[in-house]
This record gives structure tokens, sequence and C-alpha cells, in this order.
């Protein structure tokens, strides 16, 4: 007992003294944004071998780390603070792991790990912390602190304008809202004393509020979002924010799709007319995505050999193709005024029971394509990633058979950087805008058309309007729950935006339900904001998103950054180039400049 007890007390002199010299990269380089470094002392007389794996990887297998020379030899490895880390030392000559521990450790930081004997039979291993890591998300909170000052200043800055303020630009942006309508108008005429004039149509502020909100966000996430592992895509499983961004611009296309075209039926266009204008669009977004945004001469020639065949745009483009067919065929040109009937409380989803039945047969071809189709050397109805997750099973099944549908019909030409590549160490490439998500797609923006069938068929109803939406908000975010158990691996179907899963598109359509009723009871029943300034992208969506990427990697949108070791540089940017953009659409909204095709 007093052997172990002298024992523990040389130990810990020896750290003590030694702390202060240690976790020096062999290299002289400094620590890179996100990462910490790993000093292993290893005081046993036999070579030990680190290894570690990421708790976000499910059942992924241990990684080489280091290997640890015996008698008071050390050495050193970088890691990734973005998730928590479970490392593991073994014995290189013997079957046996000496210790495991799972620690989130912190950007900045150098942290030695002290291997040496307790007695005959054990080994044990001590944490130190050499240097203190740096404070990653200081940046984030004084942004968001901010921002904040900024919001408050546009509730503020109105009230003073209501004060007889004089500044035409501050009356401008802050106490004025765009008037005029194009995807969701309800138009109507005015006599006046010289004839018959159009009044400008009444606007669902809302709506273009949700969809530059969206848009907003998305932009900074493309811009990098700090470099924030929360504003990146999930390696494969669960949610992040810029995985929310996208089904809601979707839903957002879905619900203005009946508010546009209701408004055009009534108004007698015919449907020869109404098809030659889908076609139309959806043949400018497929193009705009292929030949633009698919390519830039950042990437050398052009190959065919690489191009990647889907895109954003183009499934935006497909969504919005299918969505108008169904409106434009099964639409209600009119709502019937009958007498009360039982099914009145749902005529909104009866009337539409084409709609619906087609909806259905689509989620049940994905289900059924998903889950019984067979896939060459993987299980029916997989949906990992592959590579090293599953216990290195599956290496070349990523994404079951959404990556087997895609991987046949586009060969190379697809995403070649998926998400998971870096965690999960995937070779195959996978495209998250391949086929079968495309259907999924197709469902969540059907559900932003059962939002804009409720704002028809309760117009001036207000308090049904936040009801129905309120009880699609319970039911989707239920279903969400029930089919992913709430937890991020381990559901029937996980929520996965890679493979627009069910359970995604299930818990986006609630949270896009939430947020549009939240959007519309502020900013068109009460009218307490203006939407500003969110609303001047969305009336200008493609014009931004498209800029955006385009010249994205262009000054004074983004610039090569020297101070790469923390997030503020890289945050500063991100939000510059969002900032910028804000900016040009509002500067669009003034000129009245909106770009539409």
């Amino acid at each position: 007992m007093e052997s172990r007890t002298l024992l523990h007390a040389s130990l810990t002199l020896l750290i003590l003294f030694t702390s202060g010299i240690g976790g020096q990269i062999e290299n002289g380089s400094p620590l890179k944004m996100d990462q910490a470094l790993l000093i292993f002392h290893n005081q046993l007389t036999e070579e030990v071998h680190a290894s570690y794996t990421s708790d976000y990887c499910y059942k992924c297998l241990y990684q080489h780390l280091v290997t640890v020379k015996p008698n008071n030899n050390n050495a050193s490895a970088i890691i990734s603070t973005k998730f928590t880390l479970t490392v593991q030392v073994e014995s290189q000559t013997r079957n046996a792991t000496f210790c495991r521990w799972s620690q989130t450790y912190e950007e900045g930081g150098h942290y030695s790990i002290w291997i040496y004997t307790l007695d005959a039979n054990n080994r044990s291993c001590t944490n130190i912390v050499d240097k203190r890591p740096n404070n990653a998300y200081l940046p984030i909170l004084v942004a968001a602190l901010l921002l904040a000052v900024i919001a408050l200043l546009f509730v503020v800055i109105p009230y003073i304008c209501r004060r007889r303020c004089t500044s035409k630009f501050i009356k401008t942006i802050c106490c004025q809202g765009p008037q005029h309508s194009e995807d969701n108008e309800e138009s109507h005429a005015s006599e006046t004393a010289h004839g018959t004039v159009k009044a400008k149509p009444t606007r669902l502020l809302s709506l273009d509020t949700f969809r530059g909100f969206a848009l907003t966000v998305m932009v900074f996430v493309n811009y990098g979002g700090g470099g924030y592992w929360f504003f990146q895509h999930a390696p494969w499983n669960g949610l992040t924010v810029a995985d929310l961004v996208m089904p809601w611009f979707v839903f957002v296309i879905g619900t203005s799709v009946v508010l546009a075209f209701s408004s055009m039926q009534r108004r007698g266009v015919s449907r020869l007319q109404l098809l030659r204008k889908i076609t139309w669009r959806t043949v400018v977004l497929l193009l705009l995505g292929f030949c633009f945004l698919n390519y830039s001469p950042r990437d050398g020639p052009l190959s065919w050999s690489w191009l990647r065949i889907p895109g954003v745009l183009q499934r935006l483009g497909f969504t919005y193709f299918v969505l108008s067919l169904l409106q434009t065929f099964w639409g209600q040109k009119e709502i019937p005024l009958t007498a009360y009937n039982w099914w009145n409380p749902v005529q909104d989803i009866l009337l539409y029971w084409p709609q619906w039945l087609i909806i259905i047969l689509l989620e049940t071809l994905w289900l059924c394509l998903t889950f019984l189709m067979p896939v060459p050397n993987c299980p029916t109805g997989y949906l990992g990633a592959g590579g090293i997750g599953d216990n290195g099973l599956y290496p070349n099944c990523t994404g079951g058979a959404a990556g087997y549908i895609d991987r046949w019909m586009f060969g190379d030409n697809m995403y070649r950087y998926p998400t998971c590549k870096e965690m999960y160490r995937t070779t195959q490439p996978f495209d998250p805008e391949g086929v079968l998500g495309t259907i999924n797609s197709i469902v969540i923006g059907f559900l932003g058309m059962q939002a804009g069938k409720i704002i028809i068929f309760y117009k001036k109803m207000n308090i049904h309007i936040l009801c129905r939406f309120l009880v699609w908000t319970v039911i989707l975010g239920i279903s969400a729950a029930i089919l992913s158990k709430c937890t991020r691996d381990g559901g029937f179907i996980p929520v996965n935006k890679n493979l627009w899963s069910l359970s995604y598109i299930m818990c986006m359509g609630c949270l896009s339900f939430l947020l549009l009723g939240g959007m519309f009871f502020v900013v068109d029943i009460k009218g307490w904001w203006g939407g500003q300034p969110f609303i001047y992208p969305g009336m200008n969506s493609i014009f931004v998103y498209v800029g955006h990427s385009l010249l994205g990697f262009y000054f004074p949108f983004s610039w090569e950054m020297r101070f790469q070791q923390s997030h503020w540089e890289w945050l500063f940017q991100s939000l510059w180039g969002t900032a910028l953009w804000l900016l040009i659409a509002y500067l669009l909204y003034r000129k009245k400049f909106f770009l539409k095709i």
C-alpha cells in the first residue's frame, strides 16, 4: 500500500514538472481551428497503440491515432474537437486494452495522457491539461449579442419614425414594407373617376419573410457558417442548422404554387398557358443549376467525366414541376359554397383527393425502393453511411438503395464529397440531391401546398388558419418522433438530410408549419414586424441564390483568411458575405428590380 502511494506521488511530481514543457507540435506549426493536441507519455516497458472513434460516428471502427514506444517515450497527435471522442490505449504485443475514456476536447488545448503501471496486473491513464484551450464559442456569442442589438434597433427606430422622424432612408427601410406581389398575389381592381385602375395586390408578407429567412441562413451556412460544426451539414444522421434551410425553401415553393396558381386560374388563365409557364420555369432552373452552379472556372477545364448532374436547383426545378402539375390539373379554381357537411372541417384535404392519392403513391414508392429493393453486397433496407460505420461490415453500401440508384444512373457524375466522407471514411460517391430523395422533396413541397390551401380556404379567418397550422405541426412532429424514436441513430427511420428520409421531412414539415404560422401571426395579423431584412431576399430569391453561389469565392464576399487558429475571422467573413447580399437585395427592392423566370 505504501509503495502504491509512493508511486502516485512520484508520478504526480513528474507530471507537474514536465507538463509545462510538453504539448508542442513537432513541426512547430500552430493548431488550426477545431483542433487540439494530444501527447501520449508511455511509462510502460512495452509499446502501446492509441486509437479513437467519434461518438457521432454510429458503430464506427476505432481508427489508429498514434503508436508510442516504451520506456518514457512520447508521441503526439492532432485531433478534431468538433465532437466527443472515445480514445483507447492498447498493447501492441498482446490483446489487452489498458484504458478507454470519452472526452470532449476543446479547441487549441494541449493535453497530456500519461500511461503508467499501477501494479503488476493493472495499467492506467491520466489526462492532464498542458495548455488551456480557447473559448471557441466566444466569437458566436459576441456576434449573437451584436445581432440582438441590431434587431432591437429595428424595433426602436420605427417607433422613432412614428414620432415625427424625418429621415427618409430610415422610414423606408424600417417603416415601409413591400406592397406588391407576384407569386402569392390576391389581385383586385378599384374604380376611379378616370376609369378602372388595378390596385396593387395584397402580398402575404410572412411567406416572403419565411423564404428570405431560409435563404439568408442558406447563404450564411454556404459561406462557411463561421466554421462551426452545427452550421455545417450533419455527417449522416441527425440535424444541424444547415440541414433545415433547403426543406424550408421547398415548403415555401409549395405554398407559393397554390397561391399563385389559384389566383391565375381565377383570372381565367388557361391550362395551356400554365403549362407553358411551368415548363419554362423548370427548364430555366435546370439549366441554371446544371450549367452554372454545378461548375465554376475554379474546377479547371470542363469535363463530362466528372461534371455533376444532380444539384440543388435541379431538385428545386423538378419539385416545382411536379407540384405545379398537381395544382394545374387537380387544383380547385373556386371554393364550393355548400351547406354544412360532416367533412367540412377537412374539406381542404378531401377536395384535393387526387393530389393526396398521388402523393401517397409516391411515398409508398419511396418506402418500397428504400426498404425492399435488393442492393448487391448490402443488406436490404440499409440506411447507413457505410465506410467504417456499422462495425465496418458494409463499407461500399453508402446510402443503401438511394446511393445504389444514383450510382447506377449517374456513374461518376455525382457529388464527390458527401458529408459522411471524412468521419465515416467512405469511398463511394453519394449525392444528397439524388433521385430517391427527390420523391420526399415533392412530399414536403406538397405539405407547403397544404399550407397554401389552408390560407385560401380560411381567408380572413386568421384564428382558423393558425389553429390548423398548429394541428399540422403537432401531427407531423409526433410522426417524426415515432419514426425516429426521438434518437439520432436508433429509430425506425432516422432523421437524415442526405437521404431525405421520411422522418426528416416530417420533422421539417413540423418546423415549417410552426415558423410560417408564427410569422403569419407576427407579420400579417398583428403587423408587429414588417419582415425586414429577410423580406428583401425573399422577394428576389433566385437572384440572391444564384448570385451568392457564383460570386461567393470572389472579393468582397470572401478572401484568403490569415488567422486560421480560431473562428473569429471565418465568422466575420460569413456574416459579412451574408450582410452584403441582404444589402444587395434591399437595393434591388428600392430599384424595384425583381428577377423572375
